[in-house]
């Protein structure tokens, strides 16, 4: 069986709860309000080419609205584990509009970057969370660039300025929104290549990833994730 394949593995009462949860999560989304400027919302928008989306791994909850309103229905993939565990969240993906990519995710290893190479040249765009599935918070590890400098492929980063949220109590402090709420989204363009030619730094990108993510700087500087209020 292919690994695309896993998806089938979550079956019958399984995929029933998979199911009222994906209507959960799309039923809250589409109640949350978005604010983004005009700059952000064409690099947002941009479909001339494949681009790879890169975002903390605490603002996951946000991406399927995201897409849904600003890419027009195009397809995203998202790296899932090729792990017995990893068909839940692949099936999961699947019933919120994102299309998953089976292979070790563990620090960005060889499977995960070839995996998602292959998805770029077959003209499709990617979501990529540098410092997941495990963290550390707030890093970016350098095999995250290996997918496009080989694809030369610009990138997306995307930035989220939270009103009221909640904050889960896992190694990321994950955000989830409070319905209805609103809040500021940003997303900056970072080419393949730099203007002189050179290739950019997994450095530079997470300078660029904090400055755009008002809450990240402070607790990357700190080595702390500030809790808020948890659930």
């Amino acid at each position: 069986m292919d690994d695309n394949d896993s998806i089938n593995e979550v079956r019958g009462w399984r995929w029933l709860v998979l199911w009222l949860l994906a209507l959960l999560v799309r039923a809250w989304g589409r109640s949350l309000r978005f604010e983004i400027d005009a700059e952000s919302l064409q690099n947002m928008t941009k479909s001339d080419e494949p681009v790879a989306f890169v975002l903390w791994h605490n603002r996951l909850f946000l991406t399927p609205e995201l897409f849904r309103r600003y890419r027009g229905g195009h397809p995203v993939h998202g790296l899932v584990s090729a792990s017995k565990d990893g068909a839940w969240l692949a099936a999961f993906y699947r019933l919120i509009g994102i299309t998953p990519v089976r292979g070790s995710s563990s620090n960005f290893g060889r499977e995960a970057a070839r995996a998602l190479i292959e998805v770029m040249r077959a003209g499709e765009d990617i979501g990529i969370t540098p410092d997941g599935p495990r963290g550390p918070v707030y890093t970016v590890e350098p095999g995250v660039l290996v997918v496009t400098r080989r694809n030369q492929a610009p990138m997306v980063l995307i930035g989220a300025e939270f009103g009221p949220a909640w904050r889960l109590r896992s190694w990321d402090r994950f955000y989830l929104p409070w319905p209805f709420s609103r809040f500021k989204v940003s997303m900056k363009l970072l080419p393949s290549v730099k203007p002189d030619g050179s290739k950019l730094t997994a450095e530079e990108v997470r300078s660029a990833l904090l400055a755009i993510n008002p809450d990240a700087p402070a607790a990357a500087a700190s080595g702390r994730v500030d809790p808020g209020p948890v659930v």
